[in-house]
């Protein structure tokens, strides 16, 4: 099975900037959302699918081509959600790269032992600001 599909799960800020950015890029991008008004995010530019549906439903994870997913990255508002999705992800389809957005840092050890990979925003952006701080504490 080839696997060519680049799913986000949450077409919110993140998720759909994210998913435009690999559209742009040229991969097969399919976005996945529960409410079909959190797509008015995506930009102009978005080329992929857009999938209306609850991901938790394993139905809407197949309908979205999971199977022949080759990354899949959650982005939803929820942490709970989110681990559960990687996990259903990593253990039932076998998705070669999984990337999670978690609000908690204290819910990362739930990957432990997984290829699974978290993004921390708290973590991104206090990453950020010391980068900014330092240039200007240099000058």
């Amino acid at each position: 099975m080839k696997r060519n599909k680049f799913i986000v799960i949450g077409s919110g800020r993140l998720g759909s900037n994210i998913a435009t950015q690999m559209s742009e890029l040229g991969e097969d991008v399919i976005i996945v959302d529960a409410t079909d008004d959190s797509f008015r995010k995506l930009q102009e530019s978005f080329s992929g699918y857009q999938v209306v549906g609850d991901a938790t439903d394993l139905s809407v994870l197949e309908n979205s081509y999971v199977k022949h997913a080759k990354t899949v990255v959650i982005t939803t508002d929820s942490d709970n959600v989110n681990i559960y999705l990687a996990h259903i992800c990593y253990y039932i389809y076998n998705v070669p790269n999984i990337f999670v957005r978690l609000a908690d840092t204290d819910k990362g050890t739930l990957l432990e032992g997984t290829y699974i990979k978290a993004i921390y925003p708290f973590t991104l952006s206090l990453q950020d600001f010391m980068k900014l701080y330092k240039e200007e504490d240099a000058k």
